[in-house]
């Protein structure tokens, strides 16, 4: 874990190469220390019908949710979750100096005892 979704408008797209926004928040993730590489998923869905604010169709946003298996504390939560934000507001800023754009990020714990596992991802990466 952990597993990293990104739901965005997309109105954004034609601005936002949201690939490379998976990526970033692939290797940001990885950078603290506090996740195994073989467990950190990225993935992005775009919402293609929205309403936002006053209605305006050029407002977007970028909700991104991280979800981890159990059992990390506050404060080890904490210094993640202000990595990740930190690597996706920089990456963002200059589509945020031009347009209108909401970003947010909720990290939440899964129950590790109604969240079963497995998987080969492990057996397969390269050293």
């Amino acid at each position: 874990m952990p597993h990293i979704t990104i739901d965005y408008s997309a109105n954004l797209e034609p601005e936002v190469d949201i690939a490379a926004l998976c990526d970033l928040l692939r290797r940001a993730a990885i950078e603290t220390g506090e996740f195994p590489v073989a467990g950190v998923r990225v993935r992005a869905f775009a919402a293609s019908h929205v309403s936002i604010a006053d209605g305006n169709p050029d407002h977007g946003y970028i909700d991104i949710g991280v979800r981890l298996r159990g059992g990390r504390d506050l404060a080890t939560r904490e210094r993640a979750t202000a990595h990740i934000f930190a690597a996706a507001e920089e990456f963002l800023a200059p589509v945020m100096a031009r347009r209108s754009l909401a970003l947010s990020l909720e990290m939440r714990d899964i129950d590790p005892a109604l969240s079963p596992k497995t998987g080969s991802i492990r057996d397969h990466l390269k050293d």
